[in-house]
């Protein structure tokens, strides 16, 4: 990571290995949210990297020569490296690399607020630098043989790699710790038996915003790719029921596995959420737009997310005019058209998350002594449109209910007779 330290000194020549076309758009992106500025870019049309430089004998060539003519200082590569290949292609350019999983390491690092998100950063670095120890160690093996060099060099990587371990055991037993307390929480929510609704998407769709824009809340937002890594949650009214409602962190294309185990925690609220809103990027070209949909679906599958039901709500109708909008309309017709900064489309979607949740509501007729008033007022936070009736023998309520809330209720129930079943 000490490549990407000095963030206003850093030009980067961006490079990548792709079967077809020029696109470096995203790896540019993740440099300027890291403070890198491009300084040029270079790709090879090959199936698969060199399995020992990334780039081909020949292209090294132009790679070095690329180097010199845009003044770069580090060298950027799209895909994640393999030890070996970062420590040859540093040694053939003569200058530093850095992959794509370290820089969004780097920009994890820079951007994790609370003590889990810390953790979660920390881990991940440290799991992605343990294989890549002995490159650090180099400089005592040019020595070349004097006395106390090499063996001490040597003890000296195992060392940092025991450390490293013990380290990565350390943060696994407080991140269990964490997880731990996180379900305590997701226990009192589910023993309130309020309906979970999780916002994924791609990084910088504006789940945030939309977060903002549907509970109130005043979540940071702003233009640049992972700016949420912690989980936010806040509780939202929508017709006569609470919700719950969890802005979660912004999927990529080949998001680093690191990532994915590291906070597989906080991702844990995607999974066990009853609905996804799967926010996109309407105003993205439709190529792009399918490709980020596609790491999407990606990444929810790998997490155990990929059999949650799902909305798709197409986000920043604000950037699309009459004739784009109806074309994205007509592309994805399952979807729903938004603008999370203006508010066009929220009654809209509210309406949608309703009618996806009607689908699972069971009708129930039940009869609650006065006695257990305490029910009652639980029933009045879980429960939608709730009619009741005060009686002689208590309040008689019919309410349209989750199947789980029926079931804590049945005992009250009453059947064709108007009596308690």
């Amino acid at each position: 990571m000490s490549a990407i330290n000095g963030r206003a000194k850093q030009r980067a020549l961006a490079i990548g290995v792709l079967e077809n076309g020029e696109d470096l758009g995203e790896l540019q992106e993740l440099l300027w949210t890291a403070g890198v500025a491009t300084v040029g870019t270079m790709v090879q049309h090959r199936e698969q990297a060199h399995p020992n430089t990334y780039f081909g004998p020949g292209k090294l060539e132009e790679l070095k020569e690329a180097i010199r003519a845009n003044d770069a200082n580090v060298v950027a590569c799209d895909d994640e490296l393999s030890p070996r290949q970062g420590r040859n292609l540093e040694e053939a350019l003569g200058t530093p690399v850095v992959d794509r999983t370290a820089i969004i390491l780097d920009i994890f690092a820079g951007h994790a607020h609370s003590a889990e998100g810390k953790l979660q950063v920390e881990l991940a670095q440290l799991e992605y630098n343990l294989a890549r120890m002995r490159g650090l160690w180099t400089h005592l093996e040019r020595l070349g043989g004097g006395v106390g060099t090499r063996g001490p060099g040597e003890t000296q990587i195992e060392t940092d790699r025991r450390l490293a371990r013990d380290r990565i055991t350390a943060l696994r037993r407080r991140l269990a710790k964490v997880k731990g307390s996180r379900e305590t929480m997701r226990a009192e929510r589910t023993r309130a038996q309020l309906p979970e609704v999780a916002l994924v998407g791609y990084t910088n769709a504006g789940k945030s915003t939309l977060l903002n824009a549907l509970t109130g809340a005043e979540v940071g937002v702003r233009d640049r790719l992972f700016h949420t890594l912690d989980p936010t949650t806040r509780a939202w009214r929508l017709g006569g029921r609470d919700y719950l409602l969890t802005d979660t962190v912004g999927f990529i294309r080949k998001l680093p596995h690191q990532l994915v185990d590291a906070f597989g925690a906080t991702l844990e609220e995607t999974r066990l959420s009853d609905l996804l809103l799967h926010v996109v990027d309407a105003s993205a070209p439709e190529e792009e737009l399918n490709e980020m949909m596609r790491a999407v679906h990606e990444v929810l599958e790998e997490i155990g997310a990929g059999d949650r039901p799902r909305v798709l709500v197409l986000n920043k109708a604000d950037a699309l005019d009459a004739e784009q909008r109806e074309d994205v309309r007509l592309r994805h017709r399952d979807g729903v058209l938004v603008s999370a900064l203006t508010g066009e489309g929220v009654e809209e979607l509210g309406e949608r998350i309703e009618a996806e949740f009607a689908r699972s509501l069971r009708d129930v007729e039940l009869l609650l002594p006065y006695r257990d008033g305490d029910r009652l007022a639980e029933l009045h936070e879980v429960a939608g449109d709730l009619v009741r009736e005060d009686t002689a023998e208590g309040v008689r309520v019919t309410a349209r209910v989750t199947a789980t809330v029926a079931a804590r209720f049945e005992r009250y129930a009453v059947n064709g007779n108007g009596r308690v079943a």
